[in-house]
């Protein structure tokens, strides 16, 4: 049975490209649905902010008129302007458990990267590393927090088999059924605020448009140096605050100044997949019900950014973050909490969590390249 890709042209085509990974994961309790009005949203070339500044192609593979795959080639014009490497990515891949599929997905995606002037492709990345990227290679029995991926097991196999490398592991932590601070991390916390030159404080909802410029500037300057790392655009930030606000806790949100500078800054929210797990990606006509009762029954919560700017990394400001959000999410009734992602050559920051916070890693996420022929 012969395989064929092309490309998403018409509204029913996109609608297909939404719709598909709900063949692939049916029957899989791990899988969290994501919303289709958010999925809508994710893909429309005049909504999302990605567009603004780079391209897309979206592919659907068929066997028999039936969707059996889909992928996404990327040309991440602000990537290039950085690092100039020529590369492209892959992103929002699914198929079925079946290698020619994977690979007509994958020589699509590369032909389209390769007339677009590119010479390596590496992911997946839906859309950059400010989006969800990495590909889950275990604990697949585990649901992914929010604004993490989650594929089937045979995934890893598609994609080496596809000839792709592993370029670099990200890992998660997680806590589990936690209910008080640990020893190590309050004692850690009382030495550094002995001689402490910086002062934390939490997010101001009725500042949100100031905080969140402040947030932006210490993210993109703490993550600079981060393998892969690209800033966010102001609409991009903009986005994602209008994403976060209607779950944000204040108390769970810290900002790091010296001097009144902002420095470094920690966010964490509830893990809403706790919620949308049970909603199968509608929220009409019950779905908002079923998530105003199932949020009500969040215990995780998932540590989605904290940096330090490299200057003021030595003065345990991070440590200062671990405590305060774990504390502070013990008050609001989480005792479980993710740390992703955390690239696998931060020593630093796992040390501190390993060594200090008393977690382990949870699961592993990939990333993979390889050379356009």
């Amino acid at each position: 049975m012969e395989t064929y890709v092309t490309p998403v042209k018409t509204k029913r085509e996109m609608r297909r490209f939404i719709r598909f990974p709900w063949k692939i994961y049916r029957g899989n309790t791990a899988w969290v649905p994501p919303l289709i009005s958010e999925q809508k949203a994710m893909f429309d070339r005049m909504k999302f902010p990605f567009f603004e500044h780079s391209e897309v192609e979206f592919f659907l593979a068929y066997r028999n008129r039936r969707v059996v795959g889909r992928i996404a080639a990327i040309r991440n014009n602000n990537h290039l302007k950085i690092y100039h490497d020529e590369t492209g990515f892959f992103g929002f891949f699914e198929s079925i458990d079946d290698q020619s599929v994977a690979d007509a997905l994958f020589t699509a995606a590369e032909s389209w990267l390769k007339r677009h002037g590119l010479k390596h492709i590496r992911g997946p990345e839906n859309y950059s590393q400010n989006e969800e990227c990495g590909l889950l290679i275990d604990a697949f029995d585990k649901p992914p927090v929010m604004m993490m991926t989650y594929n089937p097991p045979y995934y890893p196999k598609l994609i080496e088999a596809a000839g792709f490398k592993k370029a670099i592991d990200m890992y998660a932590y997680a806590i589990e059924g936690a209910d008080k601070v640990p020893d190590r991390l309050a004692s850690a916390v009382a030495e550094i605020r002995k001689n402490a030159d910086f002062t934390v404080r939490n997010i101001d909802l009725d500042k949100l448009d100031e905080e969140v410029e402040l947030i932006k500037k210490v993210y993109n300057a703490a993550w600079s140096e981060n393998w892969g790392a690209v800033p966010f655009t102001d609409s991009e930030v903009e986005h994602l605050k209008n994403a976060l606000k209607r779950i944000v806790i204040p108390e769970m949100v810290f900002i790091a100044e010296i001097d009144g500078e902002p420095v470094g800054v920690s966010l964490t929210t509830p893990d809403i997949n706790q919620a949308l797990i049970h909603l199968n990606g509608r929220l009409f006509p019950i779905g908002i019900f079923k998530l105003l009762w199932y949020s009500r029954r969040i215990n995780k919560a998932r540590v989605i950014i904290m940096g330090v700017m490299k200057e003021h990394r030595h003065k345990g400001i991070d440590i200062l973050f671990y405590y305060e959000t774990f504390h502070n999410g013990l008050k609001h009734g989480f005792n479980c909490g993710e740390m992703s992602w955390i690239l696998e050559n931060n020593a630093p920051m796992r040390r501190a969590l390993e060594k200090i916070y008393g977690t382990k890693i949870d699961k592993t996420y990939r990333i993979f390249e390889k050379p356009i022929c």
